[in-house]
């Protein structure tokens, strides 16, 4: 047999190898874009098949394909959503802007192989990729919908249920520690006293308005282009079609979509999917923050802060003997990076809304993905690894407190800013606690200091001693 079998398409013939389920314009773009070897996720290629099945399902029921090839398109599709045929989409992310090559893979694929299920031969277009599985569609709607759809159950599915436990974490930590009263630090500088159940309670909030936020944005997305076709007038796309698929969409993905209140913004713009990346940059902000602080709350163990023991997951380096590093804020901060450098390529491809299309589209889709699965996977692998089994050095918090020269900040209202300024310096210097310089000083009394060097009190709004 031959390793090869001859298809056309609008260019003339094209050699297709004999196992493959995609035909003659898939071909030509794996020849012409050999560029990455990166292809489109699970996600996305389950999204396009979440679109030929319900538009098959749509145009049935419009009357525009007979119900045995609605059958057999949406079976194959069933098969793409499933991942049993991502072998078959072998295009790189980098090809033409609009992804009409990626919209034609999937025709050709799910064509070849729904016309074999009807006896047929891959080729023969018994069910046509463009006629049939492509029906009342265009490549410049149906890839922004498979955006918004793919990136949406990504925020949904993944990455909200992965923060919403972070978050819990960071709740039940900052419950755990709030009886550790310790070194506040502004500019990376003593500064008067914080509870450690505090700081982690400011991660908590960050990441519960990073849900808040992503979650916005995931609400934008549900805005699908279907329905526009070539330039977003609607040709060749009869009434009710966008409508009818669209509900097959939510109803198949339990997310609720709806059709663009203006065609020509959904697909000569992306801005709703700029919004939504930034929302994933703030994210990463936030979770940089995060991580780099319990790096450094956790820095020693002898020459650092040392105010926190991380779990040890693994040996920290190849020469030093008992080395152990802060590997999972690493990790996170290394995905945080990536994501901040994924919302530059969306913010650069969503300028690119030329008139009537945007031509950077398969890039922007691919970072999308990426910083939606990493953000992901590192909060689930940061709170499992590191942050339920993070520890609180209670003595270290105390031996540091009571070094820090800002303490004397409480004494303000009692004997004014110079002298408390005087106690403070002279504190620092001699590297001596507040209360042994100010009792020295023969300031206050040692009843009335300890009243208004009340480290607890500190950490509460208000005056200390009052």
């Amino acid at each position: 047999m031959s390793d090869f079998r001859t298809e056309k398409d609008s260019l003339g013939e094209v050699r297709v190898p004999a196992n493959a389920a995609y035909g003659a314009q898939t071909q030509r773009a794996a020849d012409n874009f050999p560029i990455s070897g990166i292809r489109f996720s699970r996600r996305f290629i389950a999204a396009l098949g979440v679109v030929k099945r319900s538009a098959a399902l749509a145009n049935a029921e419009l009357g525009l394909i007979p119900n045995d090839v609605r059958d057999a398109v949406v079976a194959v599709a069933d098969r793409v959503i499933g991942g049993e045929l991502d072998a078959e989409f072998v295009l790189d992310i980098f090809q033409t802007g609009s992804g009409t090559s990626s919209n034609m893979n999937a025709n050709e694929v799910i064509a070849n192989l729904a016309s074999e299920r009807m006896g047929g031969d891959r080729g023969s277009k018994l069910v046509h990729p463009n006629d049939h599985v492509n029906a009342s569609q265009s490549s410049n709607d149906v890839i922004p919908t498979a955006m918004h759809v793919a990136a949406r159950e990504g925020i949904e599915k993944d990455l909200v249920p992965a923060l919403e436990a972070l978050a819990q974490s960071l709740e039940a930590k900052a419950a755990e520690f709030d009886d550790v009263v310790k070194s506040g630090r502004t500019h990376l500088m003593d500064a008067t006293p914080v509870r450690l159940g505090q700081e982690f309670g400011g991660y908590a909030a960050q990441v519960r308005n990073g849900i808040r936020r992503v979650q916005a944005g995931s609400e934008e997305l549900a805005e699908l282009a279907l329905g526009g076709t070539a330039t977003g007038t609607g040709i060749n796309c009869p009434p009710g079609f966008a409508e009818k698929t669209i509900a097959h969409i939510s109803t198949h993905t339990g997310l609720a979509f709806r059709e663009a209140a203006n065609h020509f913004e959904a697909q000569a713009a992306k801005d709703a999917y700029v919004n939504a990346s930034g929302a994933l940059n703030t994210l990463a902000v936030s979770l940089l923050k995060m991580a780099n602080d319990i790096r450094h709350l956790s820095s020693g163990p002898t020459s650092g802060l040392s105010e926190i023991r991380l779990p040890a997951v693994q040996p920290g380096s190849s020469i030093m003997p008992g080395k152990v590093n802060p590997v999972l804020s690493e990790a996170m901060m290394m995905v945080c990076a990536k994501v901040m450098g994924n919302h530059t390529t969306i913010t650069v491809g969503g300028q690119h809304g030329n008139f009537e299309l945007n031509v950077m589209m398969p890039v922007m889709a691919h970072a999308m993905l990426e910083s939606i699965a990493i953000l992901a996977g590192a909060a689930d692998a940061f709170r499992t690894r590191c942050l339920d089994g993070i520890e609180a050095d209670r003595d270290r918090c105390r031996e540091l407190l009571e070094l820090n020269p800002s303490i004397a900040t409480a004494l303000n209202r009692t004997i004014g800013y110079d002298k408390a300024s005087t106690v403070a310096k002279t504190a620092a210097k001699t590297r001596r606690s507040v209360r042994d310089v100010v009792l020295e000083m023969g300031l206050m009394s040692a009843e009335d200091l300890d009243h208004v060097l009340d480290v607890r009190d500190m950490t509460e709004p208000g005056v200390p001693g009052d």
